[in-house]
């Protein structure tokens, strides 16, 4: 495990990023995370010092948890860069395009196979993002040049306000126990976008 994060401290954190933003001092869109943490903190025990890890809109809590100082993220948040943290230098980089990171992980990926060297690339995407075809194809891609990538699907069953299953009319086509990827379920306490007083255009 890289930092001593737990549920509490990372709730806590939120918590005051959510009150920032319903006061109006974070005039930009904010994505917020909420009832996952004991599976997040699961999920990054596998990650080791030298890993990358690539990650979405909704990245706080993976920012922490990849070790980046609460007071550096919190200014990163307050300047605007909630749906586009990155931070290299703690091995950390996000999209805000839906799919867009995905390519990027296995770029990693790549150069990581090519030069012999033994982390991993973790990237996380939501179950939305599962069923597009960019998804799709980076998994088989990764799947048959057998790059050290591993696929975190963070299911809250929904793409904004639309049902995942109810728009694709079924579960999923890969069995996680089968394949290379890592998949968890939880109810999102936040909207799509913002905190649930202020809305933010």
């Amino acid at each position: 495990m890289i930092t001593s994060h737990t549920p509490e401290t990372l709730r806590a954190f939120e918590s005051e990023i959510a009150d920032l933003f319903n006061q109006g001092r974070i005039p930009y869109p904010v994505h917020l995370h909420g009832n996952n943490e004991a599976q997040l903190i699961d999920v990054f025990k596998d990650v080791g010092p030298d890993d990358w890890v690539c990650t979405n809109w909704r990245s706080h809590y993976h920012c922490l948890l990849r070790g980046v100082p609460p007071d550096e993220l919190k200014a990163a948040i307050m300047a605007g860069h909630s749906i586009t943290l990155n931070f290299p230098k703690f091995r950390i980089v996000s999209s805000a395009i839906v799919g867009g990171i995905l390519p990027i992980a296995l770029g990693i990926a790549w150069e990581t196979k090519r030069r012999g060297g033994g982390e991993k690339t973790h990237v996380f995407l939501g179950d939305m993002t599962f069923e597009t075809g960019i998804f799709h194809e980076c998994f088989k891609y990764a799947t048959w040049q057998n790059l050290p990538v591993r696929f975190i699907v963070e299911s809250n069953g929904k793409s904004v306000c639309t049902d995942t299953q109810i728009t694709w009319g079924g579960t999923y086509c890969y069995d996680p126990a089968e394949y290379h990827f890592r998949e968890y379920s939880y109810s999102l306490p936040y909207p799509h976008s913002g905190a649930g007083v202020r809305v933010q255009f």
